[in-house]
């Protein structure tokens, strides 16, 4: 199924939930029926974000807030002082029921789309966005197979309600790679779902044990060690003991038997609905509700589960399971923090080839002392690292925008290393490159090249797709039937934002 957007051109003149301006937003913005992954990643690597089907650009030189897409590498990536905190706040929490004493000091990252999205998504419900979206469906699905371009064969409809969910026991101490995806697997291929999954904890903790010994008396205990036939270990041993443990080493680190609380995280598709995202709607819904109220100080009447729904599960993103990919497919998840079995928090989040995508988080405000922006962040970025194993071209880590010129938006720097998109020619600057020239002007081109172009600008506008009473042209037939000059520069201007690659790709629904 190819991408089908509307293009709804350049807004100006809203609200900004970055700064105090009423008006000073200005963006441009599509509704996107539905939409590839790779569209979607390659969109986002030009500066676009979704909020549910509505997918928007800032208009970094004209807006009030200029909003960079900032990415972390997780694969490099080492938690901080502060990071650890949580980490370990956690584990003494579930380990012992601690609480920290005093007043919990607010965590800048509850929310990775934050308050300005309310404006976003407030300029939403104001447009005349809506459309006939089943109608349009079939007009695009007849036109396609009459084109001859649904050749794609549909993956079976067990195997996407099946590849729904991933479960992360962290409430036993196991770590990330021993992680449960239900699937229906292909004759004579995939894991046998009768038999155990690899590497369980108790596995994991006795090459622990393994390196322990291997430390202590190489050439005795660890003979007899890899004599019972334990496998290789994944971990290479410390060089010092004082070596600082790694993200994981902090995460699942193991915990007593009589562990006060479980923790445990799942992963849920969300669009389309899994069953398991079904079962738990409307208990997600009330965490988002309540969140809403103590946290941003919304009305008890609002938002409504519609809202709701429309603004964090709803998705253009097509459930896409190639062989190559992560086991539990790309496009939209919610991630699902379960403690003694009740959903205390959600992160929703975007699996793309390239990246895992941040999209939002809430939660219970009466967790709020266990710093659950960053300890979301942190398990994110850990899932990132997981899913790479799988997918190696998936190694990076979207938080959305960064915000110089908002202090309470900056927090976002510090996980690092990180990298800022140049706004002028999308091409990635480490953040550290990026902040001299920040601290003096709010709009900067961080590519230091003069020189440098956007590699992707459109440069055949012609050969862009267009979608049209019932029929898919290139642009150039198109507009030979179009009178209207404003048509063209409307067309032109989706064209230069998206790109070339995308607008051949995508198809541009026009009435």
């Amino acid at each position: 199924m190819a991408s089908v957007v509307e293009y709804k051109g350049f807004r100006a003149g809203y609200h900004c939930g970055y700064c105090d301006s009423k008006e000073g937003k200005a963006s441009c913005g599509m509704w996107a029926h539905s939409m590839t992954v790779q569209d979607y990643q390659d969109l986002i690597d030009r500066g676009w974000r979704r909020s549910g089907k509505y997918v928007y650009k800032p208009v970094m030189n004209q807006t009030c807030c200029p909003q960079y897409t900032i990415r972390c590498r997780p694969l490099q990536f080492q938690p901080s002082k502060s990071h650890k905190k949580v980490l370990k706040k956690m584990l003494k929490f579930l380990a012992k029921g601690e609480v920290p004493k005093g007043s919990c000091e607010d965590e800048p990252m509850d929310s990775t789309m934050d308050d300005a999205v309310a404006g976003d998504f407030a300029l939403i419900n104001k447009l005349d966005i809506q459309c006939d979206l089943k109608t349009l469906s079939d007009d695009v699905k007849e036109s396609l197979e009459s084109e001859g371009k649904n050749s794609k064969k549909e993956e079976p409809h067990e195997l996407l309600q099946s590849q729904d969910f991933v479960g992360e026991r962290l409430g036993s101490g196991e770590p990330s790679h021993s992680v449960k995806v239900h699937t229906v697997p292909k004759p004579g291929k995939g894991a046998d779902l009768s038999k155990p999954p690899c590497r369980k904890a108790k596995e994991i903790r006795k090459e622990r044990k393994r390196l322990k010994l291997m430390q202590q008396n190489p050439a005795g205990e660890l003979e007899g060690f890899q004599a019972q036939g334990h496998p290789p270990s994944l971990f290479p041993p410390k060089a010092k003991s004082n070596q600082p443990k790694s993200l994981e080493d902090l995460i699942f680190e193991s915990l007593p038997e009589n562990a006060s609380h479980k923790l445990e995280v799942r992963v849920v598709r969300s669009s389309p609905p899994s069953s398991q995202f079904k079962a738990t709607l409307l208990e997600s819904y009330q965490v988002y509700k309540r969140y809403q109220m103590v946290i941003h100080k919304n009305p008890p009447d609002t938002p409504t589960e519609s809202q709701f729904t429309r603004f964090l599960c709803s998705s253009p993103l097509e459930a896409e399971t190639p062989p190559n990919g992560p086991d539990c497919g790309y496009g939209s998840f919610h991630q699902q923090y379960w403690l003694d079995g009740k959903i205390i928090a959600v992160g929703v989040i975007d699996i793309l080839p390239n990246c895992v995508s941040s999209v939002y988080l809430y939660y219970d405000p009466d967790y709020s002392f266990l710093s659950l922006g960053v300890y979301s962040a942190l398990r994110e970025i850990a899932f990132t690292r997981q899913l790479h194993e799988k997918s190696s071209q998936l190694s990076y880590y979207y938080m959305g925008f960064y915000i110089h010129s908002c202090p309470k938006m900056k927090y976002k720097g510090q996980y690092r290393p990180s990298d800022l998109l140049c706004p002028e020619t999308y091409v990635w600057v480490p953040i550290e490159q990026c902040l001299p020239s920040l601290e003096n002007s709010k709009y900067c081109r961080f590519n230091q090249d003069p020189e440098a172009v956007d590699e992707d600008r459109s440069t055949e506008p012609d050969r862009l797709q267009v979608f049209h009473k019932r029929a898919i042209m290139p642009y150039g037939d198109y507009k030979k039937q179009q009178k209207d000059p404003s048509e063209e520069a409307a067309v032109l201007q989706y064209a230069s934002l998206v790109g070339q690659k995308c607008s051949e790709r995508m198809l541009l629904f026009r009435n």
